[in-house]
């Protein structure tokens, strides 16, 4: 759920230009209140401040998707096109990194974590007017990262395919699903339990190996509050389902394997 996750904040800052010829410099800010499950497998949610910034700065767009930043060097150049997306990407997995957070005694049990910096590309394709107007969008993402702080030390590779379009100029939805692949140190590190961890928490030792962790689906909204959405003041909406898969399913980490998030916030544009 790294892409979407809280994620879609990021996507609802990305307004349509609806009438420009090519790249322009803008920058849109948004703050909120999401609810997100304790920690990925949590039956319990908690509810938690975010912020998000996206621009572009000639040319250069970027973005910030929860704890993730994406950057696109590729430049539009206008409206309808197929346009290739490549950039750099960072990513912070925060996951049982506190206690008071986490609350659950024996998932607190099993051992406090580090925050693990993840860093990596994106590369994708995106095709504008597809369907509604010449101004929807229609992108593949491919992202992949790798873990250099040797929190779990492994890689993870999410796809993910959106779909964006402006109903008119004061509202704008998407949807989206992705996926993320996870090598064994991730498994291990964030729903695995060694026989240590099992005297301590009396949780029974488990062990799992690479693959892939869920699929999850996003919507999102973006309505403007002062009459255009290319600048001022807006109103946006994000829910997220993920589906814990398989062997990370039946983790005894895992309380629930569906995990449900959402948020409401606004956003400025200049």
């Amino acid at each position: 759920m790294r892409l979407l996750i809280i994620a879609a904040l990021g996507s609802v800052l990305a307004a349509p230009a609806f009438a420009e010829d090519g790249p322009s410099d803008t920058v849109t800010i948004g703050v909120g209140a999401l609810t997100v499950p304790r920690y990925e497998g949590a039956s319990e949610n908690i509810i938690i401040p975010v912020g998000a910034i996206r621009g572009t700065v000639s040319g250069v767009y970027f973005v910030t998707q929860g704890s993730a930043l994406f950057v696109d060097l590729i430049p539009a150049s206008g409206h309808r096109e197929t346009k290739f997306i490549l950039g750099p990407m960072a990513h912070l997995t925060l996951a049982r990194t506190s206690n008071s957070r986490t609350r659950d005694p024996q998932i607190i049990a099993l051992g406090k974590l580090d925050t693990a910096i993840e860093l990596g590309g994106h590369v994708g394709i995106r095709r504008t007017g597809v369907i509604t107007s010449d101004y929807d969008a229609l992108t593949f993402d491919l992202a992949i990262s790798h873990d250099v702080t040797g929190t779990h030390g492994s890689t993870i590779v999410t796809p993910s395919i959106s779909y964006t379009t402006p109903l008119s100029e004061k509202l704008y939805v998407g949807v989206a699903v992705g996926a993320d692949h996870v090598e064994t140190g991730y498994a291990r590190t964030y729903f695995g339990v060694t026989p240590t961890q099992a005297a301590a928490s009396s949780l029974p030792t488990y062990t799992l190996g690479s693959g892939f962790k869920d699929v999850n689906f996003s919507l999102l909204g973006n309505a403007s509050l002062t009459g255009d959405l290319r600048h001022g003041l807006s109103l946006f909406a994000v829910g997220n389902y993920e589906k814990l898969l398989g062997d990370f399913g039946r983790s005894p980490v895992v309380r629930d394997r569906n995990q449900w998030y959402g948020g409401l916030g606004l956003a400025y544009t200049f």
